[in-house]
């Protein structure tokens, strides 16, 4: 028919639809997404600003002779970091880190550096995964950045028992950005599950800060760790929102158009209720802390606001086309609005002259508001029916969860919550029933 009118019409009818998804791309703005989530306090948010100058303190050789120190330096003591790992003694495992006694805050950090554009490494690390390739504590994770967490768990679990066992009161807090953040997170999931080896470690001095992180784990763990784990995000940052294989990313940098086209397909064939109900999916992982520092039509930026919540849908599913999607991305720049909202937040709450058992009131009431805020999470991803968006089983062990790493047959529980009328054939039984696969191990449509 195309050719009888003189028109290429299957072509015209694509470039309309990519225009019109380009056009809402331009028009979409990173705070719709946290529009209706609520504002973050001073209290919760005071270790985010200092957390990002340990992170930037991992890229330092000499922390006595700093090169690349924020403004005010990092707020560190060089005498009390336990432990420092180059590239060199992890062996491109995992990227470099460091063990830091925080005497200050109480506070004992691992703190693990992001993606080094030069190290051929850290690529390897974050390609190393497949849709549905490893199977964790129920759901789905990414590969790579498993196997970096677990090494450095088996490197230093001994260290870290003993730290903990000289400081009882101290919070064992895990951080990281980029690529970083993906490790910190599952290092975080294997500490809970494994804390008789850290002397029993109590789940909730355990904390999580991943910084700008990959999607690293599926939505069901995402929701159910949010009482440990949380994110920061810098307003149009493309890597929390980065749902295609990343390695297809790399491959389509060069290659603008290559990528929109891709997106495009890829936002237009996939509905929302079979991205929630596909359990290999992967996500930003726990509580998310958004900062807004622009808004659109507006010329410079505006004082930072960050909103928080612990969502279900709407979990940073969009890529926003901004000229800032990779510079929000920068440690350093999250670093410095991070520590502009807190400033505004101090200054608020000091103008407000708040009595100091009212504030202890307050922080006694948000970190029930969290609570209620995860429950409800929990049970959102219930009524959707998330795969297994149930509370946390118990906890498992490494040879349960090596067990389960291919999951290329296996059938996802389903929720006991879900009612049978809505119980339905899992997406891996579909495939399964549908595919097979070649020597290459790509999928081949079953011959009938």
């Amino acid at each position: 028919m195309s050719a009888l009118c003189g028109l290429p019409l299957l072509e015209c009818v694509y470039c309309l639809a990519c225009s019109r998804w380009v056009w809402k791309k331009f028009l979409y703005t990173a705070g719709k997404e946290s529009e209706n989530w609520g504002i973050a306090g001073a209290g919760e948010f005071v270790p985010v600003p200092r957390i990002c100058r340990y992170i930037l303190a991992v890229y330092e050789d000499d922390l006595r002779n700093p090169i690349w120190a924020p403004p005010g330096g990092y707020g560190m003591n060089p005498d009390w970091v336990i432990l420092r790992r180059n590239d060199e003694e992890t062996k491109g495992r995992v990227p470099p880190y460091m063990i830091y006694l925080d005497q200050d805050n109480d506070d004992i950090v691992v703190a693990i550096r992001g993606l080094n554009l030069a190290k051929e490494s850290d690529y390897a690390v974050l390609l190393d995964n497949k849709l549905g390739q490893t199977k964790f504590n129920g759901g789905y994770v990414h590969n790579g950045l498993l196997k970096a967490a677990r090494w450095v768990f088996g490197a230093e679990c001994e260290i870290m028992r003993e730290v903990i066992e000289r400081n009882p009161s101290y919070t064992l807090t895990f951080a990281g950005h980029s690529l970083g953040a993906g490790v910190v997170t599952l290092l975080t999931m294997l500490v809970i599950q494994n804390r008789e080896i850290l002397g029993n470690i109590e789940r909730k001095r355990v904390r999580c800060f991943a910084i700008a992180p990959a999607r690293c784990i599926s939505l069901n763990l995402a929701v159910r760790y949010a009482d440990v784990i949380n994110s920061v995000v810098l307003q149009d940052d493309f890597l929390p929102r980065t749902t295609m294989a990343l390695e297809d990313v790399f491959k389509s940098v060069f290659c603008l158009p290559c990528l929109l086209c891709l997106m495009c397909l890829k936002d237009t064939c996939t509905l929302e209720d079979n991205m929630l109900k596909d359990p290999r999916r992967l996500y930003a992982p726990g509580r998310l802390y958004h900062i807004i520092v622009r808004k659109p039509f507006r010329i410079g930026k505006i004082p930072p606001i960050v909103r928080t919540a612990v969502p279900v849908d709407e979990r940073f599913e969009h890529i926003v086309l901004s000229c800032n999607m990779t510079s929000d991305h920068s440690i350093i720049w999250i670093e410095r609005e991070s520590q502009r909202a807190l400033d505004l937040m101090m200054e608020k709450e000091q103008s407000m002259e708040i009595p100091p058992l009212q504030r202890m009131e307050r922080q006694l009431s948000l970190a029930r508001e969290h609570s209620e805020e995860y429950k409800a999470a929990l049970q959102k991803a219930i009524a959707l029916d998330v795969p297994q968006g149930s509370s946390p089983s118990s906890y498992g062990t490494f040879h349960e969860t090596e067990g389960g790493s291919d999951s290329s047959g296996s059938q996802r529980e389903e929720s006991p919550f879900a009612a049978p009328s809505r119980r339905k054939e899992s997406w891996d039984g579909f495939v399964d029933r549908l595919f097979d696969i070649d020597a290459l191990g790509h999928l081949v449509l079953k011959k009938s």
